[in-house]
């Protein structure tokens, strides 16, 4: 049976209020690094305007659970064992595979992006904070949850409004987009971010290995540092936009730093409150209890919430149709305003300049994308996707292949900057409106092989040796390209009959290859990481002479460099001296 969340209720009641400020004033007491005269920590400082990013949320802002940490700190840990734990050790501890997962997500994403600094403390606040960690373990040994767990249905109605973009697939709705697994990703976000933790090959939003990783690289990919509050405090907004909801997972990001332990899967508490449930409110008289008909109490009263939804096969679930009264007159619901994204009919170019830039190189260029109107008016806080497609290792800074960015006032949105991989050629980049059907606006981009200005030797040596001799000195290089070091840029050498005719020579020096034969041309070099290439070992054949070794590199850079191949010079005995004869010898 899926677990269905609640929806969250409208702002500005007076008993929410008032649920908040007590939430707020505990929140205060247990803040970590709050001293005695009430200085705030970082992670209550207010979030710089672009805090949140571009993405929205990762989980389109849904409900989560507002439950605070124990007073007391977690240390000493209990021993896992399986007898009956101690009172209160559930609700510190977190159940086994959970924390498997999540400590399995920190190396592989120290291994994959070391910059972000990603702890295994900030997944397990997350997966508190959305799903009390699996709704407390209830995971198979896989990992998977269960049940599925799902949000509310984002409607519009007390939420944000996310028509459907995966035709039900991970969330069993067709018509409007729920927040799915024990990270809470929206079917939208997960598209782009779902990962395979538990290398089972497929993607699975209520697997907790594989929710856990996705997690983890969402956190990490705009080059944030999370060792660094400002960035911690971005990436907690971006997954959820809500300086509440920064400041509560900022307090089990701490408590779980202070330590805590192993529980058995399935033995976890859930949290009592969410921020959808009114936090106190009493159920409205006005609207009374039914048999089986479990309420969720909300400001000013309460409004029945529908029994469980039925499993439909596969795992997903149908919403059951509210009786009908035969002798009344049905009634149309009031349909939803059109927001802005209902309002876009294309996208167009924003002035992109051309893309190109080297293998490995960051491209100088970003795209621009204007959404607009059918009567080109701009549109803005319009959520435009860009995915690079087909196959090809470059990405967007930061190692993803996809990157979601708000539309400004002026409607444009500016994808990250991309990274060019190794692989040359053309680039595609395809912008679309998330939850909106429009046609998508394709960018090409080019990576050219990487290249060389300028050549140069890194010595000065004579290149000379003896006929049928060994050259005692190698030649060495330094490639550049506008003055920088050029690494990683293929090259060949050979050994040339003369400055007019770069044809291959058929006699002079010569390199050796693997069964040492004798060989004039080496191709397939390239620099080093300095931008340096050292050439193998050259040896003479019995021809003396000047000869010439020319080294192209892509990019069109040459150098020349001269050889001599004479014999040794001999040095003539000095005339003897005979002692004259004394005379009368």
């Amino acid at each position: 049976m899926a677990a269905q969340f609640g929806r969250r209720l409208r702002k500005g009641a007076a008993t929410t209020a008032v649920a908040a400020v007590a939430v707020a004033a505990l929140s205060a007491s247990q803040a970590p690094g709050v001293n005695d005269h009430g200085r705030q920590t970082a992670a209550d400082a207010t979030p710089s305007p672009d805090a949140s990013a571009s993405d929205g949320s990762a989980t389109g802002n849904s409900p989560y659970y507002t439950d605070l940490p124990p007073l007391k700190s977690p240390n000493p840990s209990p021993s896992t064992g399986t007898g009956t734990a101690a009172p209160g050790t559930t609700e510190a501890g977190i159940p086994a595979t959970v924390l498997d997962a999540y400590k399995k997500a920190e190396t592989a994403l120290n291994e994959a992006k070391p910059g972000c600094n990603l702890p295994w403390q900030l997944l397990a606040a997350i997966g508190r904070v959305e799903s009390g960690q699996a709704r407390g373990g209830r995971v198979d040994a896989d990992g998977t949850t269960i049940s599925p767990i799902l949000g509310p249905q984002l409607d519009g109605n007390g939420f944000a409004l996310i028509r459907d973009t995966d035709d039900g697939a991970y969330d069993g709705n067709s018509s409007y987009d729920q927040a799915v697994g024990p990270m809470q990703f929206i079917p939208s976000t997960w598209k782009w971010a779902g990962r395979d933790g538990n290398a089972d090959g497929k993607k699975d939003p209520n697997n907790i290995y594989d929710a856990a990783l996705a997690a983890g690289h969402y956190l990490c990919r705009f080059d944030w540092d999370l060792s660094d509050q400002d960035d911690l405090d971005r990436a907690i907004l971006s997954y959820n936009n809500s300086r509440e909801y920064l400041n509560l997972v900022m307090r089990w990001v701490e408590y779980y730093r202070k330590g805590t332990h192993e529980i058995p899967d399935g033995t976890g508490t859930l949290p009592d409150n969410r921020s959808d449930d009114g936090a106190g409110a009493s159920p409205s008289p006005s609207t009374p209890n039914t048999p089986n008909t479990p309420t969720t109490p909300g400001p000013g009263g309460s409004k029945p919430k529908p029994s469980p939804k039925p499993e439909k096969p596969g795992g997903g679930t149908t919403t059951p149709k509210p009786p009908t009264d035969p002798g009344s007159t049905p009634t149309t619901p009031p349909s939803a305003p059109p927001t802005n994204t209902d309002t876009v009919d294309h996208l167009e170019d924003a002035g992109t300049a051309k893309l190109t830039a080297m293998a490995g190189d960051a491209f100088t260029k970003r795209i621009s994308t204007r959404a607009e109107t059918k009567a080109g008016k701009a549109v803005g806080k319009v959520r435009v996707r860009f995915t690079i497609i087909g196959d090809t290792d470059t990405t967007f800074t930061g190692g993803e292949n996809v990157a979601t960015v708000a539309t400004n006032s002026s409607g444009v949105a500016v994808a990250p900057a991309l990274q060019a991989g190794e692989k040359t050629g053309g680039v595609t980049v395809r912008a679309t409106v998330v939850g909106r059907t429009v046609a998508g606006l394709d960018y090409t981009a080019t990576v050219t092989e990487r290249a060389a200005d300028a050549l140069a030797r890194t010595g000065d040596a004579a290149l000379t040796c003896t006929p049928g001799g060994e050259f005692a000195n190698q030649v060495e290089v330094k490639a550049t390209y506008g003055g920088a070091v050029a690494d990683g840029v293929a090259a060949t050498a050979t050994l040339i009959k003369s400055a007019d005719d770069p044809a291959v020579a058929d006699k002079g020096p010569y390199f050796k290859d693997a069964d040492g034969k004798a060989v004039r041309t080496l191709k397939a070099l390239k620099t080093d990481a300095k931008g340096l290439l050292k050439l193998p070992k050259l040896y003479a054949d019995d021809t003396t002479g000047t000869f010439l070794l020319r080294i192209n590199t892509a990019g069109g850079a040459t150098l020349t460099v001269e050889l001599t191949v004479a014999a040794a010079e001999t040095s003539s005995p000095s005339p003897s001296t005979s002692p004259s004869a004394s005379p009368g010898a």
